[in-house]
């Protein structure tokens, strides 16, 4: 059985490493830090929400960078970030005065989510913490925007160009994939992992950390498949649901059909209001809507 307390996911181990951070950032941002000093880590370790941690926080040119990592598509992403930025605006200013009259200057956040899952097929999407709000009738007084960055091999060309790194990992995932529809999942990774140290594919990285490497794999994979699995029989068991509730409204709306054809036969009979509503044990004001008059009537 694999381990399933990894605090790492293949991703963040790759990146938590300054060089290919900074890699990382340039290709994002078309800029060209050279020094990977320059990258301020100041990832979470120990922020944890119902389960949920961040991947990789850090601080460079006064900004604040959130990277998360997503093998299956959530649209909570906002919602997560607004934890995650608030316990890093915490740590930042914790040893400052907040009741202080000079304004506490904090770096500007930017969001963002590297997606390598099968659910979606674009390359860029953008979600915003407004899309939650149960009732929004003007501008959101706070607002949130996460930009997701498909990284499944194929997409986002420009991108995997400028980072080396990322198209490997790219690569790397996609023949896991791969060998895994017909092979058991532990076979499947280690004959990736032993293709990819032999075409020079995340070479060094792979031969460095095969063990880890192979049982993170595994349980990446095994965890997104059983999430795939628990949101298909969800929305196999909504559908189910509405198709229920479907059924109910249409008993419900023929009945309310057939009381209106009675109300109005009873009308036409020169029954009273009183009297359809008695014999029919509804309101008086019922009678009156089947029927298409006035209340005051």
């Amino acid at each position: 059985m694999v381990n399933r307390n990894y605090k790492d996911t293949i991703f963040r181990m790759l990146f938590s490493d300054r060089k290919n951070l900074l890699s990382l950032y340039n290709a994002i941002n078309g800029t060209s830090y050279m020094n990977p000093e320059d990258l301020e880590i100041v990832t979470l370790e120990n922020a944890i929400y119902m389960g949920m941690k961040n991947d990789l926080s850090f601080i460079i040119d006064t900004n604040l960078f959130l990277y998360e990592h997503q093998s299956t598509y959530t649209p909570n992403m906002p919602l997560r970030d607004l934890f995650y930025i608030s316990a890093e605006y915490q740590k930042l200013v914790n040893k400052k005065s907040l009741y202080s009259s000079a304004l506490q200057k904090i770096p500007a956040p930017n969001f963002i989510v590297f997606y390598n899952g099968t659910e979606r097929k674009e390359d860029r999407w953008e979600n915003r913490l407004s899309e939650a709000y149960e009732n929004i009738s003007s501008e959101p007084k706070l607002e949130l925007k996460v930009v997701t960055l498909n990284i499944n091999e194929g997409s986002n060309r420009e991108l995997m160009e400028q980072c080396q790194i990322l198209r490997e990992y790219a690569i790397y995932v996609a023949r896991v994939r791969k060998y895994a529809k017909y092979m058991q999942l532990e076979t499947a990774v280690q004959k990736a992992v032993d293709e990819c140290i032999q075409e020079e594919i995340l070479e060094e990285f792979l031969r460095k950390n095969r063990a880890e490497v192979i049982a993170v794999s595994i349980f990446e994979y095994d965890k997104e498949e059983e999430e795939r699995k628990l949101r298909k029989a969800e929305f196999e068991a909504g559908e189910q649901s509405g198709i229920q509730k479907g059924i109910q409204e249409g008993i419900q709306e023929g009945k309310e059909l057939k009381t209106k054809e009675i109300v109005n036969s009873l009308l036409q009979d020169g029954m009273g209001i009183e009297k359809i509503a008695a014999l029919l044990k509804i309101s008086k004001e019922h009678v009156l809507e089947l029927a298409g008059r006035s209340k005051n009537l």
